[in-house]
């Protein structure tokens, strides 16, 4: 998961000029994330998620961040079929949001709503829902799209202050995972990090006073729990079971 934008081509500020006769068309076609094998994820996320998908964090430094992930090889998501069908229970957020996003040129102070053009299902013919009404005002559909956005961007806050935390506390280490291919060749999927259990339970007092009063500890809890869900992933693609390493991804711990 290289950027933030991951599906987004030409992201492009909304406005009334440009935009006056724009409708959006959405519907039940996830092709657009057809070849992403993971996606970003929010905290409020975890609980819908861990029984079904692995939740694992990516990028570095200030930049981690939760992600759930979709697929065990690059360009590739398991959870989109041929036909662009979702084939999950759970569409995150983050791929429920588009073709729309929030862009910000100065540091998260001010946001501006964006519409991904490339899209599909952006058209001047009056397919689907229209931004802008006959007089240039929001029309509902629009205003609910930015409560969504907002609602989201709350999300992404928290989620970065739980980041924050597992850094400032060590609890992330390298995660690693051993695949056989149907044709029996062995693959290896790494670049994420998980929650170390010996490092969690080696933790203070204090930081554990810290991660329960911010609720840190249950998505902890639910991120480790969710790691199970490696195996039925790879399953998607026909694999044998995942073998992760036992030094960098430990077995889930019961709450």
């Amino acid at each position: 998961m290289a950027k933030q934008l991951l599906i987004y081509e030409t992201a492009t500020p909304v406005n009334r000029g440009r935009h006056a006769n724009l409708a959006v068309k959405t519907g039940n076609d996830f092709s657009f994330a057809a070849n992403v094998n993971s996606v970003p994820l929010m905290v409020a996320e975890f609980s819908q998620v861990a029984n079904e998908m692995a939740i694992v964090f990516a990028g570095s430094g200030e930049d981690v961040i939760p992600a759930v992930l979709l697929g065990i090889r690059e360009n590739e998501n398991l959870f989109i079929d041929d036909k662009g069908k979702w084939l999950g229970k759970y569409v995150p957020a983050f791929l429920r949001r588009y073709p729309f996003v929030f862009s910000s040129s100065d540091e998260g102070q001010n946001f501006t709503l964006c519409i991904d053009e490339s899209f599909e299902g952006a058209n001047n013919d009056g397919r689907g829902e229209r931004l802008f009404d006959a007089d240039g005002e929001q029309t509902q559909y629009l205003k609910s799209v930015l409560g969504f956005l907002q609602a989201y961007q709350v999300q992404f806050q928290r989620t970065k202050d739980l980041c924050a935390r597992l850094r400032q506390f060590n609890l992330l280490e390298p995660m690693q995972a051993q695949f056989t291919l149907p044709d029996g060749r062995s693959m290896m999927l790494s670049g994420f990090e998980v929650v170390s259990r010996d490092r969690l339970k080696a933790i203070s007092s204090e930081q554990l006073a810290v991660l329960f009063g911010s609720d840190d500890l249950e998505v902890i809890y639910l991120h480790l729990q969710s790691l199970r869900n490696l195996q039925a992933t790879a399953g998607r693609l026909g694999v044998a079971p995942a073998e992760p390493s036992a030094a960098t991804a430990p077995e889930p711990v019961a709450p």
